[in-house]
């Protein structure tokens, strides 16, 4: 199915392209000369790189917000199926409110005694993309529309998918390999808490959903708390009776008056990002709703802060003869995965062999690999080319998404040796 034949979808990539062809940046990943032999070089089975650039943008052009990806699952379980990969689809959007259903996609192996590895991406993009335009320029993706690329996570997507097709085709000896694709990440990390893993078998995995610099891995992160504060006032004439009311975002004002917000410790912070009340200028407002959140890699500090947060809250709500209502949910937990772990060993000795570095990250961002291993499922996250996501200066690199997908293919292939057979 081409894109065209969508409903809804634009015009090719080739087509939409606004840079001149002297300007398609054919720039290389270039790969210092020291690397361990382990998966050398010569070793690597290549990646197509014109496939791969091809598929990312075929990608960043089909509008997929949260909860509304069911075009681009459409595109891709039909893409993969005809690349000969074997494709599975759930129900997850019934669940979580949605059209689109992750995919499980799988190149079975010839090696059973082989781990069972998985890469992961993920569908939705953060904002909607129906009107994308973008360029490549000295070899460089931007949106030259008021929107973002879609990089996140389709920079990470598209090296993952072009990592097992080139695996497929280099007719090397391999274990099961699987692709867990996932909707609704972006909005909390839906997909991937519905997806149904403890039947699949799989080992460990890789998930290619963070910024550069690309060969490092993300193993540890924080703990991600979401709050709602409602302050109840009392409406009155703000004009004729405004001392019969209790104004609610006095309250408010109050409660915020002394808050620790920001940057609270090196690994913890906290944040008030929406605010809505009222029904007039004319009117002692009644009511204000806050939505906030707290992280930190510390529960006990997680703990704390979110305590600190209600707590002026409440007494603000005292001080002025108003109530409060709070809703508090741990939205994700942490996860901190030991560099001496199978998975960690494995990237970690992939991203040498391509001379990377193979640095190990703390974040206080959050990903599928939070929920996949609070279900027992370990992984880690793999750095891509990604780079200011979340804004419309969102970019990557053509080299970043070749070595994206020269590493994912690495850590396939070192999964593959003798050493981390299953006995």
């Amino acid at each position: 199915m081409s894109l065209n034949m969508i409903p809804g979808l634009g015009k090719s990539g080739t087509s939409r392209m606004r840079a001149a062809a002297s300007n398609s940046g054919m720039t290389r990943a270039r790969l210092p000369a020291c690397y361990t032999d382990r998966v050398s070089l010569q070793a690597l089975p290549p990646v197509n790189e014109a496939r791969l650039v091809q598929l990312f943008l075929n990608l960043c052009e089909i509008n997929s917000p949260s909860l509304g990806e069911a075009d681009v699952v459409a595109w891709a379980k039909q893409h993969l199926r005809a690349a000969g990969l074997e494709v599975h689809e759930d129900g997850a959007g019934a669940k979580i409110g949605g059209n689109g259903n992750n995919l499980i996609v799988w190149l079975r192996g010839t090696m059973p005694a082989a781990p069972k590895v998985f890469l992961s991406a993920h569908f939705d993009t953060v904002e909607p993309t129906e009107e994308l335009a973008y360029e490549e320029q000295d070899g460089v993706f931007r949106s030259t529309s008021d929107t973002i690329l879609g990089a996140d996570d389709y920079a990470g997507l598209a090296p993952a998918v072009e990592a097992m097709l080139a695996l497929k085709e280099s007719g090397l000896a391999h274990g099961d390999v699987c692709l867990l694709l996932s909707v609704a990440e972006e909005i909390g990390l839906k997909g991937a808490a519905a997806l149904e893993t403890h039947d699949l078998g799989l080992d460990f995995g890789f998930v290619l959903d963070t910024g550069p610099p690309v060969g490092s891995f993300v193993t540890r992160t924080a703990t991600h708390d979401k709050l709602e504060f409602t302050i109840h006032g009392k409406p009155a004439h703000a004009g004729k009776d405004p001392e019969k009311g209790i104004n609610a975002i006095q309250v408010v004002a109050e409660a915020v008056h002394g808050m620790r917000l920001g940057r609270i410790g090196p690994e913890t912070t906290a944040n008030l990002g929406i605010i809505a009340g009222g029904t007039g200028t004319n009117v002692v407002c009644p009511s204000v709703t806050i939505k906030a959140e707290a992280r930190s890699t510390s529960v006990p500090d997680l703990d704390a802060q979110v305590d600190h947060m209600i707590q002026k809250f409440e007494a603000a709500a005292r001080e002025f003869g108003a109530t409060v209502e709070v809703t508090h949910d741990r939205h994700y937990r942490s996860y901190e995965i030991p560099e001496s772990t199978t998975v960690v060993k494995i990237g970690q000795t992939a991203s040498r062999s391509l001379g990377l570095d193979p640095a190990l990250r703390t974040t206080l961002g959050g990903s599928d690999a939070n929920v996949y291993n609070s279900k027992g499922l370990p992984c880690i996250v793999m750095a891509t080319g990604m780079t200011d996501i979340h804004t419309h200066d969102e970019h990557v690199s053509r080299a970043d998404l070749v070595l994206t997908a020269k590493l994912a293919l690495a850590c396939l292939l070192e999964t593959a040796k003798d050493e981390y057979r299953k006995s």
